[in-house]
């Protein structure tokens, strides 16, 4: 299947590109397909798929079934946030391309649960660092140890992030590299020393096999959040109608070929009942397979190196989503002033809510990993579930000079990324979803607050932050410096 999933008229309405500030727009902040690739496969392998095996032991092998359904999903998002990448330019990914189909306020509830979705996954993230960190220091794994631990691994790529676009790109390439070859080994030379009884009973849970896939894909699919990271990204992408969907498919396709094989192998190499136990399962397959702990020390190294390139680029992302819609006047002003091109509140502000929710996190939960996954999950969907929506919605009503067979696998392809949506939101459980909903909702508020700063009532067409001063000369022409409906 192309990676171009729409084929657009000539005369189709094109969203006139938000105008990027100087920082944006300097050649030296934007960086191609390699790196789009690499932000896409290091935001997605974090070190969640190095702590994924314990998380979906209580299920059993069942759960691997559950991991091939979420990637048919994670690809059919990867194709839809490539169509529509095409088609809506501009940085914030899920946030623009639910605005240009369903207004300010579908666009705002976007922004805000995808910047939810960002600082809490990178809670979950370094959560599951901390205990490959632990392989090596406080391996009697001390709460307020741990806690230290967690905040170096929050703040160490909010700095590298603070220091320029440029450095992050360089360390998200080399980290991109370090972590995926020890991840592609497992996944390869691994299964020679898969051995069946490790797996234990199909389906553990001792609930139905719908019910047991269905919560193990919600787990499974935080391992896939961030395929939309080049999309989020796009403004510093260089060709990014091109380059952007290509990246997105890319990583996609690397990283499930390395998830499900590594999964296996550590489910076929470590019983289920240590597995269950376990901190660092990716380690005790390594040592199972190899013996003695060199080798799962090894492993351990390339997991630390993992969760700081996912942080990294998570990072670069958490201050990219709310600078995109503070530029429409949809988030506070503040989060789009940037400091040599970089969104600085949105990067220290975020990275401090992290911080606060993962000391909670420690303190108040017992699985902490899964609860924190969990959140993400529900906040991730949300945007996942109108971006779906958005190309779905511009295919049945735009779409109709696309020839029919496209329409009609392009109509299929967002179909299935919809229903898959639904489907993760409804396995993540009662609580996820109780949290979740409510953090989204906190967001109205936030919400009335801007639009009464701006004596706005309903629908109103919104001036773009950097370009709002062009509305105030009467020379310009009508619907300047404003983006179409």
């Amino acid at each position: 299947m192309s990676t171009r999933i729409t084929n657009e008229a000539p005369d189709a309405a094109q969203p006139t590109p938000q105008v990027p500030s100087p920082d944006e727009a300097a050649p030296a902040g934007r960086f191609g397909l390699p790196t789009a690739t690499a932000l896409v496969i290091g935001s997605v392998i974090g070190t969640g798929v190095f702590a994924l095996p314990s998380a979906l032991a209580p299920y059993g092998p069942i759960s691997l079934v559950a991991f091939v359904l979420v990637t048919v999903g994670a690809l059919a998002l990867a194709f839809t946030f490539g169509a529509l990448s095409k088609r809506v330019p501009g940085s914030g990914g899920p946030y623009v391309y639910a605005r240009d189909a369903f207004g300010d306020f579908g666009g705002f509830l976007n922004a805000w649960s995808y910047w939810i979705t960002a600082w809490a996954g990178n809670a979950a993230i370094v959560v599951a660092w901390v205990g490959y960190v632990e392989v090596f220091w406080n391996t009697g794994h001390a709460k307020t140890w741990s806690i230290v631990i967690a905040m170096a691994g929050l703040w160490i790529p909010a700095a590298i992030n603070l220091s320029g676009v440029r450095n992050m790109a360089v360390t998200q390439i080399v980290t991109s590299v370090l972590k995926f070859v020890p991840l592609l080994f497992m996944a390869t030379i691994g299964l020679l020393f898969i051995r069946t009884h490790n797996f234990g009973p199909f389906n553990a849970g001792g609930t139905s096999a719908g019910s047991a896939i269905s919560a193990a894909a919600a787990i499974a699919l935080f391992s896939y959040i961030g395929i939309e990271t080049a999309s989020v990204a796009a403004g510093r992408v260089r060709d990014p109608r091109r380059n952007v969907g290509r990246a997105t498919v890319l990583g996609t396709i690397g990283c499930a070929v390395v998830y499900i094989l590594g999964t296996l192998t550590v489910f076929g190499t470590v019983s289920n009942a240590a597995l269950r136990k376990s901190s660092a399962p990716f380690t005790d397959s390594a040592d199972a397979i190899f013996g003695g702990r060199w080798a799962g020390q090894t492993v351990a190294v390339a997991a630390i190196v993992s969760g700081l390139g996912a942080l990294i680029g998570w990072t670069l992302v958490v201050g990219e989503m709310p600078m995109a819609a503070a530029k429409d006047r949809l988030f506070p002003a503040v989060f789009a002033r940037t400091r040599r091109g970089v969104p600085v509140l949105g990067i220290v502000g975020s990275t401090l809510l992290a911080s606060v929710l993962t000391a909670v996190s420690y303190t108040r939960f017992e699985k902490v990993f899964t609860t924190l996954v969990l959140l993400s999950v529900v906040t991730a969907v949300i945007p996942y579930l109108f971006s779906a929506g958005a190309q779905l919605y511009w295919l049945l009503t735009r779409g109709r000079h696309i020839r029919w067979q496209h329409l009609v696998r392009d109509c299929g392809v967002s179909g299935v990324a919809l229903v898959f949506s639904f489907w993760s939101l409804a396995g993540s459980g009662y609580q996820a979803v109780y949290y979740g909903t409510f953090c989204l909702l906190l967001g109205l508020p936030v919400y009335i607050w801007l639009k009464v700063g701006r004596g706005e009532y309903g629908e109103s067409p919104v001036v773009p932050f950097d370009s709002a001063a062009a509305l105030t000369s009467p020379a310009d022409p009508p619907g300047v410096g404003r983006l179409p409906r």
